[in-house]
């Protein structure tokens, strides 16, 4: 009978425990499955403050659960052997609580298990001293990755909270039968058990077990399931100090009212990395005088984003700094890859912005307006990168974000006409060109394609189109097609 997986490929750390990939399982499938169960996971959950709870979880009859910080994980077992996957593509395999739940899953007579839970560290009493926190990621990304001896092994541990496959029952939806079976199964054990839950007869019990849990003991927050009302996940809200970049303003009936602010990290090398935008929380008195503010502060850019309704951001020098609110940090997207964030650096002499290269950062979830800190600057000590990390796990968060030396790009077809009407001259340009870019980073396209029409009789005297594509026939066609649409009825080609 083939093995689980094939341990001699995966790297032993301390004590015979090891970490691959998903590469090192002999079954394929299962990365699929753990990221379909995260994604439906983080669908079917409604993150809310506590003041928000208040007034959005509806009374019902709820199961109620520690929320445990750690790394959500799929525990597979297989004919007696036990592995962990994560949707990161991580394997893990031989710490201490597999081998215990290897027993215990034997004992119970089953021959297959997929067992959703979250891989932690069982905190030391002197470390929940220290910062009060019952559980803390950060601890399973140190000694995860690599225990120094066989204290810190014996302290990974796993949560359960879900069943995906219990030798071919799927127990996932039935939140009775789960807590029932995994405390069947798993209610003896030390290092893996399930995660601590109760049952609450209405929505004023989930507020109770939140203040006993997270505020009494230090836990991450609460997690409440009901049959009828759904699923929902209660956590501290978090702040932040983020530097200003840039702004939009509103439109329609909202003209000279702010729409929302582009806010940034300042990194230890200087540079700024946008973290979030903010568009919540804010008075409409205050969108009229933000807006006053922000727009004596417009500086140059060559780096352009735009907000939800596809309006440019106006950027502004860097020095201000608000303060936020926000619900949680997500570092990962749901298939465990990094989140990418642009990196800025403003260029003192020129007075303006200037792109640089995207790292991995985080998602924020919620974001709230609170107030400006004028008692702060925009710098690497006020808005402080650690101000995230402190919260969650970022990959490679210390790299420098140096700027990439980018080929040029290389014209390939380039069209202009004129035309003279009631004596103003207008001007249309169609180019497209090869940036050479795309293989060095992935925010470029290999062709791009833009149309240029400028008439001064218009309101907008200014507009443009562009097309992008992986494809120079593509664009080619197209270029023949804005020819014959827009180079016709008096306009004159230059040589």
């Amino acid at each position: 009978m083939p093995k689980l997986y094939n341990e001699e490929n995966m790297r032993a750390l301390f004590g015979g425990y090891r970490i691959g990939t998903v590469d090192d399982l002999n079954t394929e499938g299962y990365l699929r499955i753990v990221r379909t169960r995260r994604r439906q996971l983080g669908q079917m959950t409604m993150a809310l403050d506590t003041e928000t709870a208040k007034r959005r979880i509806p009374d019902s009859s709820y199961q109620i659960s520690q929320k445990i910080d750690g790394e959500f994980s799929m525990l597979i077992f297989e004919n007696g052997e036990v592995c962990t996957l994560n949707p990161g593509k991580t394997l893990r395999a031989n710490a201490p609580f597999m081998k215990e739940a290897a027993e215990l899953l034997t004992k119970a007579g089953v021959k297959k298990a997929l067992i959703g839970g979250e891989f932690y560290v069982q905190r030391t009493e002197e470390l929940r001293k220290m910062d009060g926190k019952a559980t803390r990621v950060h601890d399973i990304v140190r000694i995860g990755r690599k225990p120094a001896d066989q204290d810190e092994l014996n302290q990974l541990a796993f949560a359960c909270f879900n069943i995906y496959d219990l030798d071919g029952a799927d127990l996932s939806m039935n939140y009775d039968e789960t807590i029932t079976k995994l405390d069947e199964i798993f209610g003896g054990g030390s290092r893996i058990h399930p995660v601590k839950t109760v049952i609450g007869e209405n929505s004023t019990a989930v507020l109770k077990q939140y203040e006993e849990w997270v505020l009494g003991e230090g836990h991450e927050g609460v997690v409440a399931r009901s049959h009828t009302a759904g699923v929902f996940k209660v956590k501290p809200r978090h702040s932040l100090d983020l530097a200003v970049l840039g702004f939009t303003e509103s439109t329609d009936d909202r003209t000279g009212m702010l729409h929302d602010m582009l806010l940034a990290i300042v990194r230890q090398d200087g540079t700024y990395q946008i973290v979030s935008r903010v568009g919540g929380g804010f008075s409409d008195e205050q969108r009229i005088t933000i807006l006053k503010k922000l727009q004596p502060l417009v500086a140059e850019s060559e780096f352009h984003e735009v907000n939800s309704s596809r309006v440019a951001y106006q950027m502004i020098e860097p020095g201000l700094v608000v303060e936020i609110e926000c619900l949680d940090l997500v570092a990962m997207t749901s298939r465990g890859n990094p989140i990418d964030k642009m990196v800025l650096e403003w260029n003192a002499e020129d007075k303006r912005w200037e792109g640089l290269r995207r790292l991995p950062l985080c998602s924020v979830i919620s974001p709230q307006f609170i107030r400006f800190r004028d008692d702060k600057t925009a710098d690497k000590d006020d808005a402080r990168l650690s101000q995230l990390t402190d919260i969650v796990d970022i990959p490679d968060f210390d790299r420098v974000a140096e700027e990439i030396i980018l080929p040029d790009s290389k014209i390939i077809k380039r069209v202009v006409a004129l035309k003279t009407l009631r004596g103003a001259l207008m001007v249309r340009k169609i180019i497209l060109w090869k940036t050479n870019k795309d293989e060095a980073s992935k925010d470029f396209p290999a062709y791009v394609m833009q149309l240029t029409d400028f008439s001064p009789n218009r309101k907008k005297p200014l507009q443009y189109d562009m097309r992008v594509s992986s494809s120079k026939q593509q664009l080619l066609g197209y270029f023949a097609e804005w020819e014959t649409k827009y180079f016709v009825g008096g306009w004159k080609v230059q040589e």
